[in-house]
């Protein structure tokens, strides 16, 4: 089991064949840039070594993801943005699990699902807040939920 720490608010750790990409951003997980970059690293990391066959999205502390960095809007969002890792982790020829517990909202539910299958906590709760204020979810939920099976 080896584990590699990124400046990102993500860690890498191997368990075997499998890849766990544990995302620490407190309070809430936020997806920031640093969050939105340690998953592009993660699939990277995936697609580049043949010994992985997947890879498990998790989270620590209360929720898998509040969803977007509020402190981050503004006239010019700091690359990579989340629409680039929805698509990157929709693509990924590997399978991709989210581990969902606490709450997966907005972003963080459009991160999960992206993702080929996602187990959740039965206390979890799904949902993209945005839709109260008239906002369409803005980085494929919109395509994705309907597409669940």
């Amino acid at each position: 089991m080896s584990v590699a720490v990124l400046p990102s608010a993500v860690a890498l750790e191997r368990r075997d064949d499998v890849l766990v990409a544990t995302i620490d951003n407190p309070p809430v997980n936020a997806l920031s840039n640093a969050v939105r970059a340690g998953l592009l690293a993660a699939v990277d990391t995936l697609e580049a070594d043949s010994a992985l066959r997947a890879l498990v999205i998790r989270s620590q502390g209360r929720l898998f993801s509040g969803g977007a960095d509020v402190t981050e809007f503004g006239p010019a969002m700091r690359l990579p943005l989340l629409g680039e890792v929805i698509a990157r982790l929709d693509a990924c020829a590997s399978p991709v699990v989210a581990a969902i517990h606490g709450a997966a909202l907005g972003g963080g539910l459009e991160v999960a699902l992206a993702c080929n299958a996602r187990v959740a906590a039965a206390s979890a709760r799904l949902g993209f807040l945005e839709v109260k204020l008239g906002i369409l979810p803005g980085a494929g939920g919109i395509v994705h939920l309907p597409r669940l099976t």
